[in-house]
């Protein structure tokens, strides 16, 4: 009888650490906007074709459910093969990228801790094919990359574990994984606690040195002088990979 009692504590003990696990702070390292006041604006340039416009719309008005920031989309910035960064927002492209493994990436551009621009661009390569261009497909990768420009990492990243209903959930059934859920929202009010005494504003950082493998779906790239590039990989398929092609 004691064993039996012993072995349902330890059962409940694991669900417990399961559970705490799958509700682990998900922040994307120390990275944020700089800014003075919450909650604060971020732009989304579109530069997406109108197969994307419903999903980018989407994804707009799910994050800016968060009581710490808003998005709002705005004309793009740039020409979406390239999807070069603009200071103080987010470029949102989509393109024919290539069989390059990636059904989307996420860059951001930090000094220090502050980030002070971001990109997210989208493969037609792959969203063209019959496994990928659903609704619900492209609704999880849009969310997911704008969630990581936002300062967010993955609530999970094994792909075959039952879905946490968040876009920031590795899944190969996006069913109930296409928009952010309520840890996300909190964990941004947790990543945005505090406030600055400035924005982040000023010119683009302009790309050097070589990219560096942090893990099998992020990237580094050192600047000098505390400025980073960071890259998020949403690969279309699992296993080892290789450096991401980003242009």
């Amino acid at each position: 009888m004691r064993k039996s009692l012993l072995a349902l504590g330890l059962a409940g003990l694991a669900a417990a650490a399961l559970a705490a696990s799958a509700l682990a702070a998900h922040s994307w390292g120390s990275y944020h906007w700089a800014r003075t006041a919450n909650p604060f604006m971020l732009k989304l340039g579109d530069n997406v074709n109108s197969t994307w416009d419903a999903h980018l719309a989407t994804t707009s008005a799910d994050w800016s459910l968060s009581r710490v920031l808003d998005t709002t989309i705005v004309a793009g910035g740039t020409k979406p093969k390239s999807c070069r960064p603009t200071a103080g927002r987010v470029e949102v492209c989509n393109a024919s990228y290539g069989k390059n493994g990636w059904l989307g990436i996420a860059q951001i551009w930090a000094s220090g801790s502050h980030i002070t621009q971001g990109v997210v661009k989208v493969n037609d390569t792959y969203f063209s094919t019959a496994k990928y261009n659903t609704p619900e497909w492209r609704n999880l990768v849009m969310c997911q990359e704008v969630g990581h420009t936002l300062g967010l990492d993955h609530q999970d990243e094994v792909f075959d574990n039952p879905n946490l209903g968040t876009c920031m959930d590795y899944t190969s059934s996006p069913g109930t994984n296409q928009h952010p859920n309520q840890h996300d929202y909190d964990q941004l009010e947790a990543i945005y606690a505090h406030l600055d005494s400035t924005t982040t504003v000023g010119s683009a950082v302009q790309a050097s040195g070589q990219l560096q493998r942090v893990r099998d779906d992020l990237w580094v790239q050192e600047l000098g002088n505390g400025n980073r590039i960071f890259t998020f990989v949403f690969w279309a398929t699992k296993g080892p990979h290789g450096a991401p092609q980003t242009d």
